[in-house]
């Protein structure tokens, strides 16, 4: 996984940023104590899937939040419901599971490699926590009649590993190609849009999870700058999604979040520095 130390992300990212300085306190990634140890990053969590079920739980003429084929960030328009039934859908890594397991071993400095992370889904079953707050909301999901569809781009030819540890984790049930789609199942490699697309011609999808805008839509991943792209979700249109059918879930170590250079982050118009010689 691609986080604070050089490690890649799973597949659910298209491209992998490299961190060549990494912030460790006390030998740990900051992510990585952030996301996985600290209460805040639980409360974040708990917050986002209390929100969730808040929403779904107002939605009695549902619309859906996938966008329609030839729809873009600028001008969206929506797959249509009719009378399909209801459901959600989550990414699963930093999702609705934290994968313990293969952090302890990053967090160690090992490169990642995709051999690695395919021995991971395969065996990594018991090694793993569900998200603070989601065990409980799927749950609820389901409870109100809301079909629970995970999209993740864990590897097809893994797909009975994946099921086991997500219903290992209290989080399931998932099944291939039914409730649990993954990277292998079309022509498309990591981009979700046409999984989504196969759900969305099944489904009323009401409401989204994910932890990268790649979880949303892959035009969020078609080549911006960060600075573009923190702004196309600030875009009047975008914006009013956020916890209102799209819901994202903190994730600092790993992903498409995890770019830009030091002159991207501060632009000159932001920048300080001490007067009077004070250091």
């Amino acid at each position: 996984m691609q986080g604070c130390v050089s490690v890649s992300a799973p597949t659910s990212v298209a491209t992998a940023p490299v961190i060549s300085a990494p912030v460790t306190v006390n030998g740990v990634p900051a992510g990585m104590q952030y996301l996985y140890a600290s209460g805040e990053a639980a409360a974040v969590s708990i917050q986002a899937w209390n929100a969730f079920v808040g929403y779904v739980r107002t939605q009695h003429m549902p619309t859906s939040v996938v966008l329609a084929q030839g729809a873009s960030l600028a001008a969206p328009t929506w797959t249509t419901c009719g009378i399909k039934p209801k459901a959600a859908v989550f990414d699963v890594d930093e999702t609705v599971l934290l994968n313990l397991g293969f952090e302890y071993d990053a967090s160690s400095g090992q490169p990642w490699s995709d051999p690695r992370w395919q021995d991971w889904e395969r065996t990594g079953v018991k090694q793993v926590a569900p998200v603070p707050g989601a065990r409980a909301a799927l749950t609820q999901l389901r409870a109100m009649g809301v079909t629970v569809i995970f999209n993740t781009n864990r590897s097809a030819a893994n797909a009975a590993q994946t099921e086991a540890t997500i219903e290992a984790a209290g989080l399931g049930p998932a099944r291939h190609g039914e409730t649990l789609f993954l990277a292998g199942d079309d022509a498309m490699g990591s981009k979700k849009d046409g999984r989504r697309a196969t759900i969305a011609a099944r489904y009323c999808v009401v409401a989204m999870g994910g932890d990268q805008l790649g979880d949303f839509s892959d035009l969020f991943n078609a080549g911006q700058t960060p600075a573009a792209r923190r702004a196309t979700v600030q875009s009047p249109a975008i914006a009013a999604k956020w916890g209102a059918g799209w819901f994202v879930l903190p994730n600092p170590v790993y992903g498409t979040a995890l770019k830009g250079k030091r002159d991207e982050v501060f632009p000159p118009a932001v920048r300080w520095a001490p007067t009077g010689g004070v250091r």
